[in-house]
C-alpha cells in the first residue's frame, strides 16, 4: 500500500473504531492529524488486547508485555504475530495492522508516540495480570495514568513537536484522567456484570468517584486555558473534555449518558467559541 492509499485506509479504520475521537481528530492540521490518528490506532491496538473478553488475563500480560520492547523502530510484524500466537486469530484489523499504524505516522512524531505505545503496553499488561483490581486511591492513579493520563502527556509532546506550543504535563495527565473517569462511571455496572472488574477502590461510594472525576476534569479546565493559542489544538481538546463534563453532569442527574442531540450540540457550541488563532 504506498503512502496516499495507507493515509485514506487507516482514516477509515479510525472512524470506524472511534466514536470520541475522530471529529476532533480531523480537526487537526495535516500532520498532527496524522500523528494523533497514528496514535489512537496504536493505542487501540493494545487496548482491543487488554480488553478482549475471550483471551486469558495471563496471556495478556504475556502477550503487551512482549509486544512492548516491540515498540522501538524497525517493528518486527513476524515477531508480533508469534507474540499474539494462538490469539492472533481472535483480534480485530486494528490490533492486525498494528505495524501499518506505525507506518502511517509522521517520521518525527514517531519516537513520541512509540515511547508512550511502549508505557502503555508495560501498564496494561501489568493491570491485566492483575485482573484490574483497584484497592486505593494511588492503584486508580496509576491505572488510570497508564490508559489515559499518559495520552494526554504524549499529546502535549506533539503540540511541542509541531507547533512549540508548551503546556505543563501534569495537567495534560490530569485532562486524559478526567476522561477516564467518566467513562470508569458510565461503564461501572457493565464492567463488573461483563467482566468482574471493579475500578472503584475498596470503601468508595459512587459520590466518591464522582469527586475524583470532578477533580481530574479541574485539572483539564486549566490545561484547555494552555492551549487557546492553537484554535485546531483547542479543538481536538475541548471537545472530548467537554462531552466528559456534560456526561458526567448527566450522571449526576440519574441519567445513564448524553442524548446525540446533546452531543451535537455540544460539538457546535464548542465549534462556535471565539479564541486562539
Amino acid at each position: 500500500m504506498n503512502e496516499k492509499a495507507l493515509q485514506k485506509d487507516a482514516m477509515r479504520v479510525l472512524k470506524e473504531t472511534s466514536r470520541t475521537f475522530y471529529i476532533p481528530i480531523t480537526f487537526l492540521e495535516k500532520e498532527l492529524k496524522f500523528a494523533v490518528g497514528a496514535a489512537y490506532l496504536c493505542m487501540r491496538a493494545l487496548d482491543e488486547i487488554e480488553d478482549h473478553e475471550d483471551v486469558d488475563n495471563d496471556i495478556k500480560h504475556d502477550i503487551l508485555m512482549n509486544v512492548q520492547h516491540l515498540l522501538k523502530e524497525p517493528f518486527n510484524e513476524t515477531q508480533y504475530f508469534e507474540f499474539l500466537g494462538a490469539e492472533k486469530e481472535k483480534m480485530p484489523e486494528v490490533t492486525l495492522r498494528l505495524k501499518d499504524w506505525i507506518e502511517f505516522c509522521p517520521a518525527g512524531a514517531r519516537p513520541i508516540i512509540l515511547t508512550a505505545c511502549e508505557e502503555m503496553a508495560m501498564g496494561m499488561g501489568k493491570w491485566a495480570k492483575r485482573n484490574w483490581h483497584v484497592e486505593t486511591r494511588e492503584d486508580l492513579d496509576e491505572y488510570t495514568y497508564y490508559v489515559a493520563g499518559l495520552v494526554g502527556r504524549m499529546l502535549s509532546e506533539l503540540w511541542e513537536w509541531k507547533t512549540g506550543l508548551i503546556t505543563d504535563p501534569e495537567l495534560a495527565i490530569g485532562y486524559g484522567r478526567g476522561l477516564q473517569a467518566v467513562n470508569i462511571l458510565r461503564n461501572q455496572e457493565e464492567d463488573m456484570d461483563d467482566r468482574g472488574v471493579s475500578f472503584v477502590p475498596t470503601g468508595w461510594t459512587r459520590d466518591d468517584l464522582f469527586a475524583y472525576a470532578d477533580e481530574q476534569l479541574s485539572y483539564g479546565d486549566e490545561y484547555m486555558k494552555s492551549v487557546t493559542s492553537k484554535r485546531t489544538i483547542y479543538l481536538f481538546a475541548k471537545i472530548p473534555h467537554a462531552l466528559a463534563h456534560k456526561t458526567l453532569k448527566a450522571m449526576k442527574d440519574g441519567r445513564e449518558k448524553m442524548t446525540r442531540a446533546e452531543v451535537e450540540q455540544t460539538v457546535e457550541e464548542v465549534q462556535a467559541e471565539k479564541i486562539g488563532e
